[in-house]
């Protein structure tokens, strides 16, 4: 059976190269705003580009970080890609400015400290033991990714600490690539814009629905 998969439209960007990317891996795909379809698919994709705040702005203007909220309460699978993984935390903070998150997991999202920024093209992930997302993709894989801040991982104790598999990547200094905790799975690189070893990730997300 096909597994259904919405991509929630809060106005951020990306959503159709997302959509292509999960149709690729054999999703049937919705890209759209509605609480309803967003609720019952099998399968809920967080996107997300640009800023935080404006992320979350856009996120509570149509309900989504209540969405967020219900699914997670409700065990219902979802996946959290770049800023779309940020706001799933508690907060983020971005020029001195903190945000408040969805908080589906403890931890703030902060700026790298990292000689070049954005960290902007391909990089390898240290996978977790037992990881699902990774499963089948060998050791020394690049992944693309486009982003200032992320969950350092001095930050991401309190998460690994609840049981969370926190896959790991450097640019400067260590931070979380990827979270896998419950039915909640999320990663900073875009694995839509990541070649066959995205389609992987994709494909064994789509496999837990």
């Amino acid at each position: 059976m096909t597994a259904s998969v919405v991509v929630l439209d809060y106005g951020s960007g990306n959503l159709r190269s997302a959509e292509r990317a999960l149709a690729r891996a054999g999703a049937s795909v919705t890209v759209t705003a509605d609480l309803q379809a967003a609720l019952a698919c099998d399968g809920l994709v967080v996107p997300g580009v640009g800023a935080f705040a404006a992320c979350m702005a856009g996120l509570r203007g149509v309900g989504g970080d209540k969405l967020i909220a219900r699914r997670i309460e409700l065990g219902r699978p979802l996946l959290g890609i770049c800023v779309g993984m940020q706001v799933l935390f508690a907060a983020g903070v971005e020029h001195g400015a903190r945000t408040e998150g969805c908080g589906a997991w403890p931890g703030t999202v902060e700026r790298l400290d990292a000689a070049v920024l954005p960290h902007m093209g391909w990089n390898t992930v240290a996978a977790p033991p037992g990881s699902v997302l990774f499963n089948g993709i060998p050791e020394g894989t690049r992944f693309y990714f486009v982003h200032s801040y992320a969950l350092r991982m001095a930050g991401a104790r309190p998460l690994a600490a609840a049981g969370a598999r926190i896959a790991v990547t450097e640019h400067g200094e260590p931070f979380a690539a990827a979270v896998e905790h419950g039915l909640v799975s999320a990663t900073q690189f875009h694995p839509e814009k990541s070649g066959d070893a995205g389609a992987v990730v994709l494909t064994n997300w789509l496999e837990t629905l």
